[in-house]
């Protein structure tokens, strides 16, 4: 079995299949050995379990997903990676590599497919630019996924994971609140990977909630609030919520006035209840126009 956090095994290997990074693809190798087996332990995964890994790399977590986990099934869209993780990964006999790309997978039909009845966890280094887009589609497509441990930015990892209603706070903040209970794992050094990128990452999990614990009436509209509330942060909510809904400025004003909230209130300074009643309130007005 290849030592995978190795630099010169890595790059051996990689010479021998004459692999190049690709910037575009956000490309960072995990070279630091204790981080995917931690990741790994603390995803929430077991021997009757099923993984979803997006992206392989050269198959670090990977392996050590396949380790505890009954079956991993790895979508990896960058094809030059395929005879390269059909080497490094060779002598497990429960991991499946999809070259697909996650965004334009149909998750549900696999994980149908592919894990028969299996509890479903989610675990990836994800590469930066796809961080946002690949964690709402999770969430928002209601897979039957029991936990999402991924590692990003640790930027992005503050927001996700920060309290609704604090200053870090923002839309994905909400969104991921609202499915899920978020949590940071553990940080890791931009020293971690090979190559090195420019900023530190951190591993957060978040667990999916049977059922959200904000009651809404309109789900889509409470959305669209929540966007157009953070989409100008430097705005009072009243006049975020008129420029990003489209609606007049005295509508919103009077929705929050009778919210009991102040008329200057910022969206981060929002809680959930508190986005939740002013979504509710906007729906009222809206349809008594």
């Amino acid at each position: 079995m290849y030592n995978l956090t190795d630099v010169g095994t890595i790059k051996e290997i990689l010479a021998r299949h004459g692999f190049h990074f690709s910037k575009s693809l956000g490309q960072n190798f995990i070279i630091n050995p204790s981080v995917c087996p931690r990741m790994a332990a603390e995803s929430g995964i077991d021997a009757d379990s099923g993984v979803i890994e997006i992206g392989a790399g050269i198959g670090v977590l990977t392996a050590e997903l396949a380790k505890l986990a009954k079956k991993v099934v790895c979508i990896e869209l960058d094809k030059r990676l395929l005879p390269i993780l059909g080497e490094t990964l060779k002598d497990f006999d429960n991991i499946e590599i999809i070259n697909q790309d996650v965004l334009k997978t149909d998750l549900a039909a696999l994980i149908k497919e592919k894990f028969d009845g299996m509890p479903v966890c989610v675990c990836a280094n994800l590469p930066y630019y796809i961080t946002s887009p690949v964690i709402m589609t999770l969430l928002e497509s209601r897979l039957p996924i029991e936990a999402i441990t991924v590692m990003v930015q640790r930027e992005a990892a503050q927001r996700l994971c920060a309290r609704v209603g604090s200053r870090l706070s923002g839309a994905v903040t909400v969104a991921v609140d609202y499915y899920a209970r978020a949590e940071k794992l553990f940080d890791v050094s931009a020293g971690s990977f090979m190559p090195a990128p420019k900023v530190d990452s951190s591993v957060i999990r978040m667990d999916i909630r049977k059922e959200p614990e904000t009651e809404l009436t309109d789900e889509k509209m409470f959305f669209k609030m929540v966007h157009a509330a953070f989409g100008q942060r430097r705005k009072t909510a009243a006049n975020s919520i008129s420029s990003g809904m489209g609606i007049p400025k005295e509508l919103a004003a009077r929705a929050i006035a009778e919210c009991g909230l102040p008329p200057a209130v910022r969206a981060e300074e929002l809680d959930m209840r508190e986005l939740s009643q002013l979504s509710e309130k906007i729906c009222d007005l809206l349809k008594s126009c």
